[in-house]
């Protein structure tokens, strides 16, 4: 009996994220317009009374797809380890959320295209404690020319625009993401796009020179020489 019912359960999950997918594809198929409930209905294969049973009503769908959107990002930036360096973390958490919008536009633009004044939904705070700990931790090292909290604020706000502005026009356009994602590095710590390049290429070289059974000896020698060349030029 104990078994049944938790197949009953795991049938209603399957269902429930069922219905999410489908709604934020839909959402994703038409950015802006509103979504038809019946048509997710028709689209999952269940009744209108099973959405309202996991959901209540409409906002109530929307929140779950908003709340489920932020699980996967979290998830997925969850998986990738720190560097050990707050700046070239932040440099990797703009592409991967960026990575994260472009590759699940109908989630995105609810988790961060829905405008409402004075309004944020409560998931949203939960990658943003994650920025804010990371230009903490810069903060505490002496790199930044801002206050952490300012220093997110700027990277969270620049990183949503590029964001959105890919989905909108339905095209990536990482050149300009990588380009607005050093200037804004620039601004905070108050180095210049250079110098960013070369703290890139010594973190290269020391990794390389203190694993040189990964490449090879001679083949370590030959990219040190290399990145060498790029740090003068």
């Amino acid at each position: 009996m104990r078994y049944y019912s938790s197949m009953i359960e795991e049938g209603r999950g399957d269902t429930r994220t069922r219905i999410l997918e489908v709604a934020a594809k839909m959402i994703a198929a038409d950015p802006g317009e509103d979504v038809s409930l019946r048509a997710i209905c028709a689209e999952v294969g269940v009744k209108m009374p099973t959405l309202y049973h996991f959901f209540g009503n409409k906002k109530g769908l929307l929140e779950a797809v908003v709340e489920r959107g932020f699980d996967l990002y979290l998830s997925e930036k969850e998986s990738h380890e720190s560097t050990g360096d707050p700046i070239q973390d932040l440099r990797e958490g703009w592409d991967a959320h960026v990575a994260f919008g472009v590759a699940n536009p109908g989630f995105y633009t609810l988790m961060y295209g829905k405008i409402r004044p004075g309004y944020s939904p409560a998931a949203q705070s939960r990658p943003s404690e994650i920025l804010r700990g990371i230009t903490a931790k810069a903060e505490q090292q002496g790199r930044l020319v801002v206050p952490s909290a300012r220093a997110a604020a700027h990277i969270l706000a620049t990183n949503i625009g590029v964001t959105l502005r890919m989905i909108v026009l339905a095209k990536e356009d990482w050149e300009l993401s990588n380009s607005i994602r050093e200037g804004v590095l620039s601004a905070i710590t108050g180095t210049s796009a250079m110098d960013s390049q070369r703290s890139v290429i010594h973190q290269v070289l020391d990794y390389a020179n203190g694993r040189p059974e990964v490449l090879g000896t001679e083949e370590t020698a030959m990219l040190s020489a290399w990145l060498r060349r790029l740090s003068n030029e």
